[in-house]
């Protein structure tokens, strides 16, 4: 009776890992030992960043609303105090939006908050 061999197992895993690492540099895409500690690096680092990711995008939010609201002789941080103290609920994504596609809306809110 011939033993039992793990080969098609074996290839089956060692693609899958293959396909997911090509485009990694050299051997981290050729490899399977190497390959198989890129992908792991890389799961890890795409988990970190889609945590910074957020953080990314907050802060080019309130970039973009602080350029609006400078230009309408306000700064950012007053601006955001101003909002709470007259209850106005907009989120930083939304404003920042508002600020760059609707400059006359964006000025409408500002003057509501200063008035």
């Amino acid at each position: 009776m011939p033993r039992v061999t793990k080969s098609l197992q074996a290839k089956t895993k060692h693609k899958k890992v293959l396909k997911a690492t090509k485009g990694h540099y050299g051997a981290r895409s050729r490899l399977f030992r190497t390959a198989k500690q890129s992908h792991i690096k890389s799961l890890q680092y795409a988990f970190r960043d889609r945590k910074n990711k957020k953080r990314v995008f907050r802060s080019l939010w309130i970039s973009r609303i602080n350029a609006g609201a400078r230009e309408l002789g306000v700064s950012y941080s007053v601006l955001i105090n101003l909002f709470s103290k007259k209850n106005i609920i907009l989120d930083r994504k939304i404003l920042a939006d508002i600020a760059v596609n609707d400059e006359q809306t964006f000025k409408k809110i500002v003057e509501s908050a200063i008035a």
